[in-house]
């Protein structure tokens, strides 16, 4: 039996020195793997209505909500520390910053309920749920 499973490796160690910076989650793919200057290109000049934020990027509005991570998570953005030369190679990364909260943006319309990003905030406590159901009903 083959395996075509890869293996991604963190750098523990890059976790202690690192420092907090705030995330924005947007609704676009960037056709780069270089390095960019963001705090430069993107400052996000935000309206805020209410939880509702609304912003302006590249002439379109898009509208967000800070979400915060799951009690007792810290998010963590990740960079490569070796680009793998092909996709069956492991991978090692190191952590870049971290976080506690993140804006999550939408075009057009709201943040809301349905989103996987909003929903995926509530896995870690949904699991905690069925984790003490399965332990009442096992014992």
């Amino acid at each position: 039996m083959s395996s075509n499973a890869t293996v991604t490796r963190l750098c523990a160690s890059s976790v202690d020195h690192t420092q907090r910076a705030p995330v924005h989650l947007m609704p676009c793919e960037i056709q780069s793997n270089g390095s960019a200057q963001v705090s430069q290109f993107f400052t996000a000049t935000t309206k805020d209505h209410k939880s509702e934020k609304t912003v302006s990027f590249r002439g379109r509005g898009l509208k967000g909500q800070e979400l915060s991570c799951p009690q007792g998570y810290t998010g963590l953005v990740l960079k490569e520390v070796h680009k793998p030369s092909s996709d069956q190679e492991d991978r090692t990364v190191r952590v870049s910053s971290v976080f506690d909260k993140l804006t999550y943006w939408n075009l057009e319309t709201p943040p809301n309920s349905d989103d996987t990003v909003v929903m995926a905030m509530d896995w870690p406590e949904l699991a905690e749920g069925v984790r003490v159901l399965a332990f009442i009903l096992l014992h």
